[in-house]
């Protein structure tokens, strides 16, 4: 088996080389930032060819994140989020990628279920369909009648998947580390977490029982409300490498056309839409994070009011306290243009450094954010405007947070659909109301009221220790001051000690410079005969006594 990997890597590794030769990537990696020499000598002879280069960078790199298969187009799509990390070429080139890939070959589906299910397929589905109605890189999907009538769905994890998803990150963690140490330049990418954060993506997809608990808990969130459905899972049925879900009808989210024919209101759609996006991060606090245009469709049972309908849960977001209340209060300051409060919260919540100069990063959110402030989804780009606001930013030294990748991954996805929708949509008008209902139920009196409260028990529990935690807390601060004063006596010490050593220096380099004269005073007759008779031996001898003693001075 080891053999067999080894080999497997081999072959991968001379594709992805190919590829990058062909599409010559190689003229993307400034020489100068290669410390490995071999390397940039190699490279810096490549430089003479200029075949492949007619083509736009941003094309050549995604057709190779194409052409090497499954797992690096979906790591294509994820880079495609990185905008504080890549160009917006090369960026919205890899956010055009999609899964390409035939239906699972030899495959028998009956014998899969029956393997599944631990019986006969016969006693839980009346009827199976063998042809694919979708297939992507992870698994297939395909339709079906349970005995009791209903129709469902069956996402198939496909057989072996697994192994090349881990040979494949396997082989990518070794070029990431690869790369993040030879070429210093590519540090700031942090290619080893995102390929690390890449691959628990990709195995979190392989789990079925992981997304069904996903699809239950997003469904149980949209019980009562007409923005979003999600189907129904047969848990009873699900595997770990089998879901089977509830059948839905809806138009795909990209057929707008379609959609105008039926009378859809767009602009209904386009509002519920934001809506939807925040009730998920900030009232629910957990996001569907892959709400790409193929995971949307339209309920039009009423065209006039219409309704989303979520695929695919693989893929949830979530925030800590912390970050979901500096995020809502950073949006909340910003709908009401006060740029001071945002640059406050950035320092308050550790995203900028803490010496960071408020007035010039104030002026430069300003410059940013004032442009695109009430305008509609038609007159601005979310995309231009992340990627400009954390370009800006990385001179305060800020980088995107990695918690809020997946938000800014669905946050470019929804701002896409709505672009296609209704691009007339004032998403500020839209969302600053939601916003100011959150800041009043978490921020306001009754939270705090409410805080008090929910504390109150835990509160009542710890009074009896209150005495005895205060001592504690005056014998820490008593042996804080202890271990204070000892670090500070060691620290004048060291002072003493270094300034002890420097005047020592001293003396040694005059004391040799001393030497040095009056050696080179006593050996200037003879070196002069010996230049003047070609005494070779004297004068080498000479020469290594002054290098010595120069050398014993540096050192």
């Amino acid at each position: 088996m080891p053999a067999r990997s080894g080999r497997s890597s081999r072959r991968q590794l001379s594709k992805i080389l190919r590829q990058v030769w062909r599409q010559r990537l190689d003229l993307l990696v400034p020489l100068e930032s290669i410390t490995h020499a071999p390397t940039r000598g190699l490279l810096k002879c490549l430089r003479w060819l200029t075949l492949g280069t007619q083509r736009p960078r941003g094309i050549r790199v995604r057709d190779t994140f194409l052409a090497l298969g499954p797992v690096y187009i979906k790591l294509g799509q994820l880079l495609s989020t990185r905008r504080d990390l890549l160009p917006a070429d090369i960026a919205d080139e890899l956010a055009t990628l999609q899964d390409q890939v035939p239906p699972i070959a030899n495959f028998d589906l009956g014998d899969f279920l029956s393997e599944s299910l631990g019986h006969s397929y016969a006693e839980v589905f009346k009827e199976i369909d063998p042809v694919p109605l979708a297939s992507a890189s992870i698994a297939q999907v395909h339709t079906a009648k349970l005995n009791t009538g209903e129709e469902v769905v069956l996402k198939i994890v496909r057989p072996h998947i697994q192994d090349q998803i881990d040979a494949d990150m396997q082989l990518l963690s070794l070029l990431a580390n690869r790369v993040n140490h030879y070429i210093p330049a590519a540090q700031r990418l942090h290619l080893p977490k995102i390929v690390a954060d890449h691959h628990r993506v990709l195995l979190q997809e392989l789990n079925m029982f992981s997304e069904a608990r996903n699809q239950i808990k997003l469904r149980r969130n949209f019980a009562e409300s007409n923005l979003l459905y999600v189907p129904r899972v047969y848990a009873q049925h699900t595997r770990e490498k089998l879901l089977v879900m509830e059948r839905v009808h809806g138009i795909p989210i990209n057929q707008v056309q379609t959609l105008r024919e039926r009378g859809v209101n767009l602009q209904v759609l386009a509002h519920k839409g934001v809506e939807t996006f925040f009730k998920q991060v900030f009232e629910h606090n957990f996001f569907h994070a892959d709400m790409h245009p193929g995971n949307i469709l339209v309920a039009i049972q009423d065209p006039h009011n219409p309704s989303y309908i979520a695929l695919d849960c693989a893929i949830i977001g979530s925030l800590t306290d912390a970050d979901q209340h500096y995020l809502a209060q950073n949006l909340l300051a910003f709908f009401n243009r006060d740029y001071r409060q945002v640059v406050m919260l950035h320092l308050a919540s550790g995203w900028v450094p803490a010496e960071t100069d408020p007035d010039a990063f104030e002026a430069v959110i300003r410059a940013l954010c004032e442009p695109i402030f009430a305008k509609p989804l038609d007159e601005i780009s979310f995309a231009e405007f992340i990627a400009e606001l954390l370009d800006t930013a990385g001179q305060f030294n800020m980088e995107l947070q990695p918690q809020l990748v997946l938000l800014q991954k669905t946050l470019l996805y929804i701002e896409g659909v709505g672009r296609q929708l209704y691009p007339q949509l004032d998403l500020w008008t839209t969302a600053k109301p939601f916003m100011e209902k959150w800041a009043v139920q978490h921020l306001g009196p009754a939270a705090i009221i409410n805080n008090w409260i929910s504390a109150g028990p835990k509160l009542w529990q710890q009074l009896p220790y209150l005495p005895t935690m205060l001592t504690q807390n005056e014998d820490t601060l008593r042996l804080l001051k202890s271990t204070t004063a000892q670090q500070s006596r060691r620290l004048s010490h060291l002072e003493r000690q270094l300034k002890l050593n420097r005047r020592r220096r001293r003396g040694r380099t005059i004391a040799g410079l001393i030497f040095v004269g009056i050696s080179f005073w006593l050996l200037w007759t003879p070196l002069a005969l010996s230049l003047s008779g070609g005494n070779f031996i004297l004068l080498t001898g000479t020469a290594c006594a002054i290098t010595a003693t120069a050398m014993l001075l540096k050192s």
